[in-house]
């Protein structure tokens, strides 16, 4: 079920973070391109290694073309993840590599009364809007670096950059007067929906590797 493991992480490093010492536990929030976030860091007894757990979420309103349509589109911004630190002693820099629980969808809606779909021009008055809906991979890879700095004894400010790997994308596209449609209207449009769609994956597929830039300001107990 999509979050379910990473979910349950989420918990056992909430548990293990409970039963601590307090200086070997942390919380944080940031803001990024994954969205706003709240993140929880444990350190075990293993030198210069930690792990942090948190999720991200957000929604950004934006309109554009795709694919020779023109949207209102919400980029829908929601992962959960767990990621083991390793930091390079005597400095801020760190390596860092996880795993993400990925719900960010690019959900979409047309704009336009008169549309090219697939080659051939529709009426929206007609067919409906067109509505779509891209989403990736449930359990994407992230690789990336990091500076931890101290601030004011137990505040800290953490940076992130790296790249998630969401994978190919997966693109539904839909008419939403399909149902009220002859079968002539049908038979005519569903070819040019399946060309457009198709489209629309290939212009998706530069999302496959999202570049991830967050800052956080966290507070070690």
């Amino acid at each position: 079920m999509k979050f379910k493991n990473l979910k349950a992480a989420l918990a056992v490093l909430a548990l293990l973070a409970s039963g601590s010492a307090a200086a070997d536990f942390g919380v944080g929030v940031k803001a990024g391109t994954l969205g706003l976030g709240l993140e929880a860091r444990w350190d075990p007894p293993v030198p210069w290694f930690d792990l942090r757990a948190g999720i991200n979420q957000y929604d950004f309103d934006d309109d554009g073309g795709f694919a020779g349509i023109n949207y209102d589109a919400t980029l829908a911004l929601d992962s959960y993840y767990l990621t083991g630190n390793f930091k390079i002693p005597l400095s801020p820099f760190r390596f860092t590599v996880g795993a993400f629980s990925n719900g960010n969808e690019m959900q979409m809606a047309s704009q336009d009364a008169l549309i090219n779909i697939g080659g051939s021009v529709f009426d929206t008055s007609t067919i409906g809007t067109i509505t779509s809906v891209t989403s990736f991979e449930e359990t994407a890879p992230y690789a990336g670096v990091g500076f931890d700095f101290e601030l004011f004894g137990k505040a800290g400010l953490n940076l992130d950059f790296g790249v998630l790997w969401q994978g190919d994308p997966y693109v539904t596209l839909d008419a939403a007067n399909w149902d009220n449609l002859s079968a002539g209207e049908q038979a005519l449009l569903a070819p040019a929906i399946e060309s457009e769609r198709a489209e629309l994956e290939d212009d998706m597929s530069d999302f496959k590797a999202w570049p991830v830039v967050s800052l956080a300001f966290v507070y070690n107990f």
